[in-house]
């Protein structure tokens, strides 16, 4: 999707940008570290639900509308298994702003919200639940029916529309989480989630120089554990790509680009790391992989919206990005 054609005032706002609700009113308040040493800690999803036949939310084309940022991960991992499944039709989607400002994620003019004409994706969440208290994150997907939020945790509507949604997909693509392999999958997500996923997360959050250096070192010790699982296999687990491959592909597509520099993860970079690299390429290749990736969503996103690290939002140019060339390494 295009990007917003205006940018932000040249004066950067100076608040935090990454806001919350707290009963039912928003504030735009940045992650208090104080009390954790300067640690970045996650906010677990406020919206649990489960979309199951025969339950409160039963998969059903139309009936359901989902919100993404191009530029954040969690969504990313949802809209590759909209893509790979099929299931455009079966479930529209809303593309916000890479701008997330002081009133948090919004939309856009080329893509305003089509439901309630809302301007920001906070006003969601008051809608689902006016005393709601909490971070306000993107994927969202809303039950139109029940006029509310089934779910803001990605890990698992990524299940949902692998497992629930199946009869609805119109593409064949293998299952994300097979039952063969499920033990090995929870075992790779187990540790690449907190030492990479969000482990970039931490580093780049982090206010102190401790709670930094701990974060950057588990990050490398993931991609260094990654590389070495990757010698010699195309993929994590099994023979085709799992879920547990897509999870840790949407951070590796960003790395390079952002978490490397913008986060000070510098250690090394993908391009550094040959199998690692070959196995980010190998994915990007899958046919409707390349439409769900957003690169210059993503630099917008990190560089113009976190201000307590990039107070002048300026974006970098580069760097340039081999992802589509035939990997050195095949299988």
């Amino acid at each position: 999707p295009a990007l917003p054609s205006a940018r932000p005032a040249t004066e950067p706002h100076r608040g935090g940008v990454m806001g919350r609700v707290v009963e039912g009113v928003w504030r735009d308040e940045w992650y208090d570290t104080s009390a954790s040493g300067g640690r970045f800690i996650r906010q677990d999803a406020g919206f649990r639900g489960w979309t199951r036949s025969g339950g409160e939310h039963p998969p059903e084309a139309g009936r359901y509308h989902l919100y993404v940022a191009t530029a954040c991960p969690w969504c990313h991992r949802v809209m590759l298994a909209r893509s790979l499944f099929g299931l455009e039709e079966a479930i529209p989607m809303t593309v916000v702003s890479p701008w997330m400002l002081e009133n948090g994620w919004a939309f856009t003019d080329e893509d305003p919200d089509p439901l309630f004409g809302a301007k920001y994706v906070h006003e969601l969440y008051t809608r689902a639940k006016p005393d709601y208290t909490g971070r306000v994150t993107v994927p969202v997907l809303w039950d139109r029916e029940r006029g509310s939020i089934v779910s803001n945790e990605s890990s698992e509507l990524i299940r949902m529309l692998d497992e629930d949604w199946r009869p609805l997909h119109t593409r064949e693509a293998p299952r994300w989480w097979p039952e063969a392999h499920r033990p090995a999958i929870e075992a790779v997500n187990a540790w690449v989630y907190p030492q990479i996923n969000n482990g970039v997360y931490r580093a780049g959050f982090a206010t102190t120089q401790q709670a930094y250096e701990e974060a950057v070192h588990e990050v490398f010790e993931g991609l260094d554990r990654v590389e070495a699982l990757l010698a010699g296999r195309p993929f994590l687990v099994a023979d085709h790509p799992t879920e547990a491959d897509w999870r840790l592909w949407v951070t590796l597509l960003r790395f390079d680009a952002v978490y490397h520099g913008h986060f000070k993860c510098n250690v090394r970079r993908i391009a550094d790391l040959p199998n690692t690299q070959a196995f980010l390429q190998r994915l990007f290749r899958i046919p409707h992989v390349a439409g769900t990736v957003d690169m210059a969503g993503i630099k917008t996103h990190y560089y113009g919206s976190h201000t307590s690290i990039n107070p002048h939002r300026i974006v970098p140019v580069g760097p340039t990005l081999d992802l589509g060339a035939e990997p050195e390494r095949t299988r």
